[in-house]
């Protein structure tokens, strides 16, 4: 995780919170033993985006912010920049989406992107997410203010 990130790191830093420029081998082992203790709590369940191929890894995506009383959940997802627009973050993303929907029960799935984050809009689009708005300034970033693009996905699609 900490490699990827690193190589990705300028790209990061654009779309999250996580990724500053101090980002370290410490804190990515803190993130791996943060998402253990979330998973068993069921309050997050994070998977890393692993390559079949050579079982490299190419990024994360999980399921945050769980709200159990209204069911629904937030949906996170980066992909390592050598791995970039080849359709690994959609196929991620459609799994996840299977498991929050399916083995969690949750009826909503939200993703909250930045208005400029085109790529991740595409990726929401592509799964079937429905554009439902623009929040203003609901995103901090590196210490600025973005619109966010909301789409969601519902497992009775209305």
């Amino acid at each position: 995780m900490y490699q990827a990130a690193r190589e990705s790191a300028e790209q990061l830093r654009t779309w999250m919170t996580w990724c500053g420029p101090d980002f370290s081998p410490a804190h990515a082992e803190a993130f791996v033993a943060q998402s253990a203790r979330a998973w068993a709590r069921g309050e997050q369940f994070s998977f890393a985006i692993i390559d079949a191929r050579d079982q490299s890894f190419l990024g994360s995506v999980g399921l945050n912010h769980l709200d159990s009383t209204h069911k629904f959940a937030n949906v996170g997802y980066w992909v390592r920049h050598g791995a970039a627009r080849r359709g690994v973050a959609t196929v991620a993303v459609q799994q996840v989406a299977a498991f929050g929907l399916g083995e969690l029960g949750l009826n909503r799935l939200e993703f909250l992107i930045p208005t400029i984050n085109v790529a991740s809009q595409r990726v929401a689009q592509k799964i079937g997410a429905k554009f439902e708005g623009v929040l203003r300034n609901r995103l901090m970033i590196a210490g600025r203010s973005h619109d966010a693009a909301m789409y969601a996905l519902t497992r009775n699609a209305q």
